[in-house]
C-alpha cells in the first residue's frame, strides 16, 4: 500500500535498526504512521482556521462600509451628564461644598500661558536658570492632565489603568520615545511599585503649564549638552509653580485683566440659588486668598447679581487660605478675617457667622462647629489628590469637576471616532482569534501575512483615534486602544461622581438617585460602541442581532438616571420596533 512516511523516513528508521542490529515491530510502525497522519491533520486544521479568519477579515473590511449607517442608531453620551462611580442619593445630601479655582471659577486657555511665563521668569531670576529659557513659549497642544514625571529618568509618561506606559505616551523633553527606547530605559512597559515611588503625578488643572515647562527645560539641557539631574528639574519647576500661586503673582495677573482669563457664568448663579431655595447649606473652602475669590466671583456674576446683592449671601460659610491638603489633617484654628482692614482677628472662632470670612482652620474644627455629618455633605473639587482623598476622612461624598470631559465626550460621540473605534475592536477580536489558533513554532506564511495585515489595520485605526484628541498624548481618559488611562483610574478611585462643571447638576432634580450603570467598562461615560456596531453591522436584521439589542435595552432601562438620557430614548425607540419580534426575558420587563 501507499506509505505515509516522507521520502527517506522509512529507510532512515530501517538503516538505524540495522546499524544497531535491532528490529521495529509492525505495531510500532503503525503507531508512527498514525502520529504522522495526526500531525498532517492538525496542520490542515490550523490552515483551515487561518483561512476562516482570513475570510472573516475580508468580510469585516467589506462591512466597514456599513458602519456609518449603523452609527446613526447608536446612542450618544451626554457631554453635560453626571457620571457615577459610587451610588449617590441626592435627597440625602443637605450640604454642598465647593472649591473655587476650576470648580466655581471657569478660566480661559490663556491662564496656562500666564502661569507658564511667571514660573519661567522665577526660574531665571531667582533660581539662576539660563537666560535662554526666557524664550520658551507655552504650547497648548503638548500636555494633557494626568501625566506622570519620572524624577529619576526625566521622562513624561502617560500610563494606562493598570500602570503600564502607553507605547506612544513617553517623552524625554519634547521628543517622543520609541517602544524600543522605552524598553531599553524601563526594561518593560509596566511600572512596578518601586518605580512608581519615583513618579510625580500631574493631576490638577495647574499641571498643564508645569508639564510643558518641565519638558521644555529637559529638552533645552539636552540640546545644549548640559548635564542635569531630572529630580532637580522637577523640584525647581514645582517650586516655581507654587511660588507664582502663593506669592499672589498669578492672582494679581488674573484680576488685572479678568476678561482675558475668567469666563462669566450665569448658570452657576442659577445652580447656587436653586440649592438655597431647596433649603441646602452651602460652603466655600479654598486655598486662594479672599481678595482673589471676591474679585473673581464679582466679575463672573456681575451680569446676574443686582447692585444690592453679594455673592457671599449664597454661602453659609466662606473659608479662604485653607492650606489644603494640610487642612484635612492639621489642628490649626480658624481666624476671622476683616475684609475692610485686611487683618485677622485673635479671638477664638466658636461659630460661623453669616457673611463673615474665615481663614486657615482644619477639618476637625469645621465638623465640630457646623455639626454637619459626613454622608450628608458633598464637596466639589478639581484636584484629585489634595481634595478628593482628604474629604473621605470625614465621610464626605465627592464630585470631581473635569473640564476636559465635555470635549472628550463630544469627540467620542462623533461618527468619525466611533467608526475608527468599531474598526479597531473588530480587528482586535480577529487578532485574538489568530493568536490563539497556532503555536509560534508552526506559524506559516499565510499566518504571518494575515497577522501583518491585521496589525497594520489596527495601527491605522489607533493612530486616527489618537489624532482626534491631543497630538502628543491622545485622550485624557483613554489610551490609544480605547482602554482607561491612569487618570481615569484616579477618578474612579477617589470621586463618587464626576462631571464637566458643577452647574450640570441643574439638569438633575435635587431628589434624584444617581446609580452606577450596570453595563459599563470601567468609566461610566464610556459606551461600548463596538458591541452595538458589531450587532448592527453583522446581524443584518437577524434574530440574534435583535436579541442582543433588546438585551442591551433591558440592562440600560435599569440605570437611565446617570447621564444616559440619550441612550434611554434610543433604546425605547428600539423597544417599539423590535419588542414584538423578540420574546421578553422573565422578570426584566
Amino acid at each position: 500500500g501507499k506509505s505515509f512516511f516522507p521520502p527517506g523516513l522509512r529507510e532512515g528508521i530501517g538503516g538505524s535498526c540495522r546499524s544497531y542490529n535491532t528490529s521495529v515491530s509492525g505495531q510500532e510502525v503503525l503507531k508512527l504512521e498514525d502520529e504522522y497522519i495526526g500531525l498532517e491533520a492538525e496542520n490542515l486544521g490550523f490552515e483551515a482556521a487561518i483561512a476562516k479568519i482570513r475570510c472573516e477579515f475580508d468580510m469585516a473590511r467589506q462591512s466597514f462600509l456599513n458602519i456609518p449607517d449603523a452609527l446613526k442608531d447608536i446612542p450618544k453620551m451626554n457631554p453635560e451628564g453626571i457620571y457615577v462611580n459610587k451610588n449617590l442619593r441626592l435627597d440625602n445630601i443637605q450640604v454642598y461644598g465647593f472649591d473655587y479655582d476650576y470648580t466655581l471659577a471657569h478660566y480661559s486657555a490663556n491662564l496656562q500661558s500666564l502661569i507658564y511665563n511667571l514660573a519661567k521668569e522665577h526660574l531665571v531670576n531667582e533660581l539662576r536658570y539660563p537666560d535662554s529659557c526666557l524664550g520658551f513659549r507655552y504650547d497648548h497642544a503638548f500636555p494633557i492632565r494626568g501625566l506622570y514625571y519620572d524624577k529619576s529618568k526625566g521622562c513624561l509618561l502617560k500610563l494606562d489603568f493598570f500602570g503600564s506606559i502607553e507605547p506612544d505616551g513617553c517623552y524625554f523633553g519634547r521628543r517622543k520615545l520609541s517602544r524600543k527606547e522605552i524598553e531599553e530605559i524601563y526594561g518593560t512597559r509596566h511600572i512596578g511599585r518601586d518605580q512608581a515611588r519615583g513618579l510625580a503625578g500631574l493631576m490638577d488643572f495647574f499641571c498643564f503649564s508645569e508639564a510643558c515647562l518641565i519638558a521644555d527645560i529637559v529638552q533645552h539641557f539636552v540640546d545644549a549638552k548640559l548635564e542635569f539631574d531630572a529630580c532637580y528639574v522637577y523640584e525647581d519647576v514645582n517650586r516655581a509653580i507654587q511660588h507664582v500661586h502663593r506669592s499672589g503673582l498669578v492672582h494679581r495677573g488674573i484680576l488685572s485683566d479678568p476678561q482675558r482669563y475668567l469666563v462669566k457664568n450665569g448658570e452657576l448663579l442659577r445652580f447656587l440659588r436653586m440649592l438655597r431655595e431647596k433649603g441646602k447649606k452651602l460652603f466655600l473652602l479654598t486655598n486662594s486668598p479672599y481678595y482673589f475669590v471676591d474679585g473673581g466671583m464679582r466679575f463672573m456674576l456681575e451680569d446676574s447679581l443686582n447692585s444690592r446683592e453679594s455673592w457671599r449671601e449664597l454661602f453659609d460659610v466662606v473659608i479662604a487660605k485653607a492650606n489644603k491638603p494640610e487642612f484635612y489633617t492639621s489642628e490649626h484654628p480658624f481666624r476671622s478675617y476683616d475684609v475692610v482692614k485686611d487683618t485677622l482677628a485673635f479671638s477664638k472662632v466658636d461659630a460661623f457667622v453669616p457673611n463673615n470670612i474665615y481663614y486657615h482652620g482644619c477639618l476637625k474644627s469645621f465638623l465640630q462647629i457646623t455639626k454637619w455629618n459626613g454622608p450628608e455633605v458633598i464637596y466639589f473639587v478639581d484636584h484629585l489628590f489634595s481634595d478628593l482623598r482628604g474629604p473621605s476622612k470625614a465621610g464626605w461624598r465627592t464630585a470631581a469637576i473635569i473640564h476636559e470631559l465635555e470635549n472628550e465626550i463630544q469627540i467620542q460621540n462623533a461618527d468619525s471616532y466611533r467608526f475608527e473605534q468599531a474598526k479597531f475592536h473588530i480587528i482586535q477580536e480577529l487578532l485574538g482569534k489568530l493568536h490563539s489558533t497556532v503555536a509560534n513554532s508552526r506559524r506559516s506564511e499565510a499566518y504571518k501575512s494575515l497577522l501583518a495585515e491585521l496589525n497594520e489595520e489596527r495601527q491605522k485605526a489607533r493612530s486616527t483615534m489618537r489624532s482626534m484628541f491631543n497630538r502628543s498624548f491622545g485622550a485624557t481618559f483613554l489610551t490609544d486602544t480605547g482602554q482607561e488611562s491612569a487618570f481615569a483610574y484616579n477618578i474612579h478611585q477617589y470621586a463618587d461622581v464626576y462631571t464637566s462643571k458643577a452647574e450640570n447638576f441643574l439638569f438633575y432634580p435635587p431628589e434624584a438617585w444617581l446609580h452606577v450603570p450596570f453595563d459599563i467598562k470601567i468609566m461610566p461615560h464610556h459606551l461600548k460602541v463596538s458591541l452595538c456596531v458589531c450587532v448592527c453591522v453583522f446581524s443584518c436584521g437577524c434574530s440574534c442581532g435583535l436579541e442582543m439589542l433588546m438585551k442591551l435595552w433591558r440592562i440600560q432601562r435599569l440605570n437611565y438616571i446617570v447621564g444616559y438620557f440619550y441612550l434611554e430614548r434610543w433604546l425605547q425607540d428600539l423597544q417599539g420596533i423590535y419588542l414584538s419580534k423578540v420574546p421578553p426575558s422573565p422578570g426584566l420587563c
